[in-house]
């Protein structure tokens, strides 16, 4: 089995406690670690006293460094890439990275890990059996129309957004969709001030503009219910004079 060079590692998204024996063993052995912001990263590293060399990798230079990596990887040097919190990929830099590895042979390992819209759509009480995940929509383009898309979607909906367009964010759902429908905010997951509203998407618009609402947000929307048809009388009863 070929050796892994590039691994995926999840780190806390607030509680530090959170990351994994494994994650720590790898961030520890590998040669370089990505990071996003290499400022935060390094305060994660120098808690757990991890001596890998740090490299910064954002969404901004990652389509410039994708060549220089592979090469890198393909001459056997083993690089972790890490995002600010949470697991990478996820709304986070690291998608072209990752392809460019699969295509180019060099074997990707993902270590399980947190994410901040799983706790949040296990805490809305919302079905989470069928689910769809849309992170963060389009600031101008392309937002009304994706939120129309949405309208007619049955499954329950997972949205990322900003604490400070998270009121518009609400209201513009509430007046695309049916304002009653059942939704909730959660906020600063796994974080000491962590806090989930729930209730219809008006009610929740009204509670977030009297308390602005600050940190990380994940919003879940219940599908559109459909309305089912009342079935015919399936008993079929003889002619009592037969």
């Amino acid at each position: 089995m070929e050796e892994t060079s590039l691994y995926i590692v999840p780190t806390p998204i607030g509680n530090l406690e959170d990351i994994t024996a494994r994650a720590l063993r790898v961030l520890n052995e590998v040669d370089t670690i990505l990071a996003e912001d290499t400022r935060n990263t390094g305060k994660l590293l120098k808690h757990f006293e991890i001596k890998s060399n740090l490299q910064s990798h954002h969404a901004f230079n990652e389509h410039k460094t994708v060549e220089g990596l592979l090469n890198r990887l393909q001459k056997g040097e083993k690089i972790a890439l890490v995002s600010d919190a949470g697991t990478p990929v996820i709304s986070d830099p690291g998608y072209i990275l990752v392809r460019a590895c699969g295509e180019a042979g060099i074997k990707v390992e993902t270590l399980p890990g947190a994410t901040a819209f799983v706790p949040a759509l296990v805490n809305s009480g919302l079905p989470s059996d069928r689910f769809i995940f849309e992170g963060f929509l389009p600031h101008k383009k392309g937002r009304q129309t994706k939120i129309q898309e949405l309208a007619e979607e049955q499954r329950t909906i997972v949205f990322y957004e900003s604490p400070h367009r998270l009121v518009k964010f609400l209201d513009q759902l509430a007046e695309a969709w049916e304002s009653d429908r059942k939704a909730s905010v959660s906020r600063e997951i796994s974080k000491f001030h962590e806090e989930t509203q729930r209730g219809t998407l008006e009610e929740l618009a009204a509670y977030y503009t009297e308390h602005p609402p600050k940190g990380e947000i994940v919003v879940v929307v219940e599908g559109k219910k459909i309305e089912k048809k009342p079935k015919g009388n399936k008993y079929k009863y003889k002619d009592q004079d037969q």
